[in-house]
């Protein structure tokens, strides 16, 4: 019965934005599943599960390691809008220009981004380079930066 009720509860936080352990009793009812609110948090601690934030920005409950936001938050990405002041691809490096004290930010906001393309990054003070893994991708990463500054 634990193993079943344990793979449903993993079924329903990975189809569904489920914040609460009230929220996930009711689903586990709502499949046959009758639990107290000790029972799921012993599963919630033995799935070792996690909250993280939800496309809401609310925080729900995930599996350890799931990514559930496209890793570039609104937070994020406001923050790199107002910090960026230009940017350009020369051959596999991209140089981005900051307010001064504000490469650092905009570097955090990149890796949050968990782009592929992106094999590191370093800030200055007021200047950002990144190294791609080829100039295509280098070209590709500024064109998503305009898009993000849009």
């Amino acid at each position: 019965m634990k193993s079943k009720r344990q793979t449903k509860l993993v079924e329903l936080i990975e189809n569904n934005e489920v914040e609460t352990q009230e929220e996930l009793s009711a689903l586990l009812r709502e499949h046959g599943f009758g639990t107290t609110q000790a029972t799921i948090s012993r599963d919630i601690k033995e799935l070792r599960l996690v909250k993280v934030a939800g496309k809401n920005g609310a925080y729900k409950y995930a599996l350890p390691g799931t990514e559930t936001t496209p890793s570039f938050s609104g937070r994020l990405r406001t923050i790199f809008r107002e910090s960026v002041k230009t940017f350009e691809a020369a051959q596999n490096i991209v140089v981005i220009k900051t307010l001064p004290g504000l490469a650092s930010a905009a570097c955090s906001a990149i890796d949050a981004m968990s782009d592929a393309a992106v094999v590191g990054s370093l800030a200055g003070d007021d200047t950002a380079f990144l190294v791609l893994r080829d100039n295509a991708a280098a070209a590709a990463f500024c064109e998503r930066i305009r898009s993000i500054m849009e």
